[in-house]
C-alpha cells in the first residue's frame, strides 16, 4: 500500500461512513481478530461499522469484545444484503478472492462501495480499490495494526483492539513458532501487550478450553493417522460418522493436522474431513521448509493459501479423495525428499 493510498484512505475516513467489514467463510482467529480489531478502531472515528461473517465461527473465539454483534450472512441474509448495498466502504480481511466469502460473493461483487483489501495470502485478485497485500506478513491482524499505525492512530489502540489483534497474530503464527513470525511481529505483540492485551488469558481462552468430546475426536483422528515415509508425508481422515459420534462443533478440528506434521522426518501433512452437509471433503495442508502447499492445493484441490499452510476441497467421496491424493504424490517425490 503506497503513501498516496494511505493519504486517500485517511481522507476517506475523515467523515463518518457506512462501513461493512467481511472475513472469509469459516473464519479463524486471524479473520475474526482482524475484523473486530478494525471494527473497534472505526467506531472511534464515529463510523457506522458492521462485521458480516459468511457463517458462524468457533466458540473458542466468542470471548472477543463485541463478537455478539457480528452478523452471520447465512442466517441474516436480508439484513446483511441491505448493509452491503448501502455501504460506502467494504473492507475485506484475511482473503483476497471474493469466492472465499462463500455465499456473499455475489453481493460483494455487485456492491458499488469502495473496497479495501487487507490480506497476506498469495495471488490476490484485483477487485479492491485499495489493496494492502503482503505475503510476508505473519497475519492479517499484524497488517491491521500496521494499517492503523500508518493512518497515524496508534494511540487509539485500546485494550479491546489490542486483544483482538493479539489473538489473531497468536493463532496465525502457531503461537509465534511459524517462519512468518519476524522480529517486527514480536515488537507489534509487545506493543499490544503494553496496550492491555492479556496474553495469558487470551491463550487460555483459545487453547485451554477443550471439551471432552473434542479430546475424544482428537484421539480418533490420531488413530486414523497414516504415514507415507517414501514421500515424507502423513495424513489424517475424519468421516462424517466419526464427527457425529463425538458431537463435532465448528472449530473442533483446528490444529489437528499439525500433529501429523510434527512426526519425525515428515514435511508434508494433510487432514481430510468429510462434510456431508455441503457434500465435499474439506482439506487442510501443512508443510515445512520450501515445499509449497499453496501451489499443491491450487493445482489439485481448488484451494490455496500460504507456502506452508493452505486449504482446499474435493467433490469426491472421502475414500476416493484420499486415493487421489496418494496417486498425486509420486509427481512430488523428488521435491519432498530433497527438502
Amino acid at each position: 500500500m503506497t503513501k498516496d493510498d494511505i493519504k486517500k484512505i485517511k481522507q476517506l475516513l475523515e467523515t463518518p461512513k457506512q462501513i461493512v467489514i467481511v472475513p472469509h467463510k469459516n473464519p479463524d482467529g486471524d479473520a475474526i481478530g482482524s475484523t473486530l480489531g478494525l471494527y473497534h478502531y472505526l467506531l472511534k472515528h464515529n463510523h457506522k461499522a458492521t462485521v458480516i461473517s459468511p457463517n458462524d465461527f468457533p466458540d473458542f473465539l466468542k470471548w472477543m469484545p463485541e463478537e455478539s454483534k457480528i452478523l452471520k450472512y447465512d442466517s441474516q441474509k436480508e439484513q446483511s444484503d441491505n448493509l452491503i448495498n448501502t455501504a460506502d466502504i467494504v473492507f475485506t480481511l484475511d482473503f483476497n478472492v471474493l469466492n472465499r466469502a462463500g455465499d456473499m460473493e455475489d453481493a460483494l461483487s455487485k456492491s458499488e462501495a469502495i473496497k479495501i483489501m487487507i490480506d497476506h495470502h498469495q495471488q490476490p485478485d484485483a477487485y479492491a480499490t485499495y489493496m494492502y497485500s503482503d505475503v510476508n506478513m505473519s497475519s492479517t491482524c499484524e497488517m491491521v495494526y500496521n494499517f492503523i499505525d500508518m493512518l497515524g492512530d496508534n494511540n487509539l489502540i485500546d485494550v479491546d483492539i489490542a486483544s483482538c489483534l493479539y489473538a489473531g497474530i497468536m493463532t496465525d503464527t502457531g503461537s509465534f513458532r511459524f517462519p512468518s513470525t519476524t522480529s517486527k511481529t514480536h515488537l507489534v505483540v509487545a506493543d499490544l501487550i503494553d496496550k492491555g492485551a492479556n496474553h495469558s488469558d487470551i491463550h487460555n481462552q483459545i487453547f485451554d478450553t477443550n471439551s471432552y468430546e473434542r479430546m475424544q475426536l482428537l484421539g480418533c483422528a490420531l488413530t486414523n493417522l497414516k504415514v507415507l515415509p517414501e514421500y515424507r508425508t502423513a495424513f489424517i481422515t475424519l468421516s462424517q460418522e466419526e464427527l457425529n459420534k463425538f458431537n463435532f462443533k465448528k472449530g473442533d478440528t483446528e490444529g489437528f493436522v499439525n500433529y501429523a506434521l510434527s512426526l519425525n522426518n515428515i514435511i508434508f501433512a494433510a487432514i481430510f474431513i468429510e462434510d456431508s452437509q455441503n457434500n465435499i471433503i474439506k482439506i487442510s495442508l501443512r508443510s515445512k521448509g520450501h515445499f509449497s502447499v499453496n501451489e499443491f492445493s491450487r493445482a489439485h484441490f481448488e484451494g490455496g493459501g500460504h507456502t506452508n499452510a493452505a486449504g482446499g476441497k474435493s467433490n469426491l467421496d472421502l475414500k476416493t479423495t484420499v486415493e487421489n491424493f496418494i496417486s498425486i504424490l509420486p509427481s512430488y517425490k523428488n521435491a519432498l525428499n530433497n527438502e
